[in-house]
């Protein structure tokens, strides 16, 4: 499960808006891409479907591998609300994050997220180069559903133009494939 949220539903950073039915599974599974929360979602969905409990967690981190644009558009390099999925295996929670494809990852020269049901599996800290990729700046807890009204005024305040659609239309991967020549 952990590897078909990550692989068949390609990342998507201008996936970030303010409407609340781009946070919903069903709208990621009819899509095919979208940011991490609603990956998030989507893998703790499937976990509770099959008898798995899990949670939502969330945390603000620093992402050094960034899109130009992307960058510019949100004006910074720390993204608030990092989603991603704790759940309760073998008698303790453990968190794994399903966010970046491993197309995505190959042309960020980043190892892909693996998950072995025993271990965290959260963004790795450095490249395949040893370079700083993520970095974890504020943990903001686990949730039982999502915090939508927690977390969508603070989308709108960090980054309106995103919020707004000013990324219009763009593709997130086709731009990290132009940055890297991948």
């Amino acid at each position: 499960l952990f590897y078909a949220v990550r692989d068949r539903n390609r990342y998507d950073a201008y996936a970030i808006g303010g409407d609340p039915e781009t946070y919903r599974a069903s709208h990621l599974l009819a899509k095919g891409s979208g940011f991490c929360i609603p990956k998030a979602v989507l893998y703790a969905a499937g976990l509770r479907a099959l008898g798995i409990p899990a949670r939502l967690g969330f945390a603000d981190v620093k992402n050094h591998l960034a899109t130009e644009r992307l960058r510019r558009l949100m004006n910074t390099d720390l993204f608030l609300y990092h989603g991603f999925t704790v759940l309760y295996l073998d008698g303790r929670w453990i968190k794994a994050t399903p966010t970046f494809n491993i197309e995505l990852c190959e042309r960020f020269g980043v190892k892909a997220m693996d998950f072995d049901g025993e271990h965290d599996a959260l963004l790795h800290a450095f490249d395949q180069n040893g370079r700083q990729h993520m970095e974890y700046v504020t943990d903001h807890g686990s949730f039982a559903d999502l915090p939508l009204d927690a977390i969508l005024p603070v989308f709108r305040e960090a980054y309106p133009a995103l919020v707004a659609g000013a990324a219009g239309g763009a593709d997130f991967a086709a731009e990290a494939a132009a940055e890297t020549g991948s």
